[in-house]
């Protein structure tokens, strides 16, 4: 080859390139996504050659399986009007604590389009070893279903022992269905707990599963991040808790152990996370809509107690930005106190300014995070917007005791947010999460007492010392802060 051809070759590339590129580039502004995000696209595009281009190609996008899409359609009419039959349960109209939650609840209904339900019993289990023994003794005295959907089952422990009880209710005769995420869960996936699962006659899905093929028409990090359990329709369980043992988990990362919490539900919410699930199976399994017509998790369920709650499953689908819109709302509502507590703390620039606005009205804001997280990424990203929260008031609490994992939002003592959804982008935009608006004053305490004692085991920060960390660490850690729309 001749170097006029060669010469013409390098033109030809270098014009494809551009037309990729600005193509590409028309296509992200055209998405009309927040500022931060399209900035920090459009700069890896631009500049990163070839690489830009395939990374967004690949992640850039919340890309759905064609497979996923069309089994959600084809369930969403039925779904529908089970959820407007919701309606026909024990309403909550007003929150007895004297805070008016009705815009909120109003909000969670038109974005996720599960009502408020009142007369419900909340246990607040506070660590894995009392959440893991509730669990199995609920599934050990399960009559008829046991349905369980988790991020990680991760082989080991007390993780194990509730393999052996789900396989010893499939015996009984129980319909068992176990769902779990093909790459939270790959390392259970891998080992012979699906193989025991299937023998005992225990149906077992895999949600979002990835591959090289997949990953060209589905973006392979949208994950299901939930955490829902529930047996013979009549309880359930959610929270930050996956099937795995703290003692026998990422051991080598050196965080310490996962600090958890979860809430065991007994009430007419339980039908909502029930139905929550079936939809989740119907669109990894695709095994039909019987799933929902006569299950056992979608039938009225009886009072139980006094607490409200709202169920509100988020994700990447419908709707992408509803549990953004009702954090912003619950932190602009707040009055006196709000308290947070997440593993993982990526803020976008709403977020942020809403916490800043909100301690710079008199809001009393404490903000508790991991003092040692397993991401370094999100570690450095996190610790640059500490100025901004320091400057403005919010306490930021270091848990000393572990990888702090709960995530939970208590406001003015009156009402609180618990779930898996955490203060990052990846939670907001890109997960299936689920989250409990729980409406009532003894139970909102009872989380909250748990959040004072995270915060006992936790250095606060201090805003002078803060300020005089190294040149070296602040460049690094707002270098990083670059990333966090794409974290």
């Amino acid at each position: 080859m001749s170097a006029d051809d060669l010469q013409l070759l390098a033109i030809l590339a270098l014009l494809l390139h551009w037309v990729v590129v600005i193509g590409l580039s028309v296509r992200v502004i055209m998405r009309r996504r927040p500022v931060g995000i399209l900035l920090a696209w459009l700069a890896i595009i631009l500049s990163v050659p070839v690489v830009g281009v395939l990374v967004y190609l690949f992640v850039g996008e919340n890309r759905i399986s064609g497979k996923f899409v069309r089994r959600a359609r084809a369930i969403e009419d039925r779904y529908s009007q089970w959820q407007q039959a919701l309606r026909t349960r024990p309403l909550a109209s007003t929150d007895e604590s004297g805070v008016d939650v009705e815009p909120l609840a109003s909000l969670g209904e038109t974005v996720f389009g599960f009502p408020l339900l009142q007369g419900n019993r909340l246990a607040l289990l506070t660590d894995s070893d009392t959440i893991f023994r509730s669990l199995i003794e609920d599934i050990e005295r399960s009559t008829s279903t046991c349905h369980l959907e988790f991020y990680i089952w991760h082989p080991g422990g007390l993780a194990d022992e509730v393999l052996d009880s789900v396989i010893a209710a499939a015996h009984r005769g129980v319909m068992c269905r176990v769902m779990v995420d093909a790459v939270g869960s790959k390392a259970f996936i891998a080992s012979d707990g699906p193989g025991r699962l299937r023998a005992a006659g225990v149906q077992l899905g895999i949600a979002l599963p990835v591959g090289v093929f997949s990953s060209i028409f589905s973006r392979a990090d949208l994950r299901n991040h939930r955490k829902i359990a529930v047996i013979d329709g009549a309880v359930a369980y959610t929270g930050s808790q996956n099937l795995v043992d703290p003692a026998h988990f990422k051991q080598d990362a050196g965080v310490g152990q996962w600090v958890d919490a979860m809430m065991r539900i007994e009430g007419p919410g339980v039908e909502s996370l029930g139905g929550v699930f079936l939809k989740d199976w119907e669109v990894c399994t695709g095994q039909g809509l019987e799933a929902l017509e006569g299950s056992h998790d979608v039938v009225p369920v009886a009072v139980q107690g006094e607490a409200a709650i709202q169920v509100m499953p988020s994700g990447p689908v419908r709707q992408p930005l509803a549990i953004l819109q009702v954090l912003l709302s619950v932190f602009y509502m707040a009055r006196r106190e709000l308290v947070i507590t997440t593993p993982y703390f990526v803020p976008d620039e709403s977020v942020l300014t809403a916490l800043v606005t909100a301690a710079q009205r008199g809001v009393a804001v404490t903000l508790v995070l991991p003092e040692k997280n397993d991401s370094r990424l999100v570690d450095y990203a996190s610790r640059a917007v500490f100025d901004d929260l320091l400057a403005a008031g919010v306490r930021i609490a270091a848990f000393r005791g572990g990888l702090l994992h709960t995530k939970s939002i208590t406001v003015d003592g009156a009402f609180c947010l618990f779930g898996s959804v955490n203060l990052d982008m990846r939670s907001l935009w890109l997960n299936f999460e689920i989250s409990l608006l729980v409406c009532d004053r003894e139970v909102t305490g009872r989380v909250r007492s748990l959040q004072a004692g995270y915060i006992r085991e936790s250095q606060l920060l201090d805003a002078a010392e803060w300020q005089r960390r190294p040149f070296r660490r602040r460049f690094l850690e707002n270098l990083t802060h670059l990333a966090a729309p794409l974290l």
